[in-house]
């Protein structure tokens, strides 16, 4: 397992290609399976992209009802690094590239490497769901007011007014 891609590698490489896989727990996340990836780094030039398809299972807590849950994560990568500052001498050069459709490009500042285990980190907190929920007949709401769940500490809110501003 690869986690860091050497630029003068990929350079040097058959096409300017190079795959590598992934197979471990990302530390910071609460991961059931380990993540597993299949990544081909390809060098465009001025650009890298690298792509592949990411899978795993993680554990997510509800925003509804604060229990934890297992999420299944199964997603493509796409992600283009930039070799030389896009604010510098690239920005000056009559070079086009094509840009995606929500895709950004990471400006590598000069790094001779990529960094696999910090592209997946980022790349798997990024397909987290917006909301997080364990299932369509989560209890919410209903799970927390019951008084056998009830957390004393939110007594202080309970005198809690909210007066709106009056218009002059």
């Amino acid at each position: 397992m690869q986690k860091i891609l050497s630029l003068e590698d990929l350079e040097n490489a058959e096409n300017k290609t190079l795959y590598c896989t992934f197979n471990e727990k990302l530390e910071e996340i609460d991961c059931v399976t380990p993540i597993k990836a299949k990544l081909c780094a390809k060098d465009l030039g001025d650009f890298i992209q690298i792509t592949g398809d990411v899978s795993g299972i993680v554990k997510l807590e509800c925003d509804l009802c604060l229990e934890k849950f297992e999420h299944k994560l199964n997603f493509k990568l796409d992600e283009i690094y930039s070799k030389h500052s896009l604010l510098g001498d690239y920005e000056r050069q009559d070079k086009e590239f094509e840009i995606k459709d929500g895709q950004f490009v990471t400006d590598l500042n000069g790094k001779k490497e990529i960094d696999i285990y910090d592209l997946l980190y980022q790349s798997v907190i990024l397909n987290f769901p917006n909301k997080k929920v364990c299932g369509i007949n989560c209890k919410g709401k209903e799970y927390l007011l019951n008084e056998d769940n009830y957390d004393p500490r939110l007594d202080v809110f309970k005198n809690l007014q909210i007066n709106p501003k009056s218009s002059k």
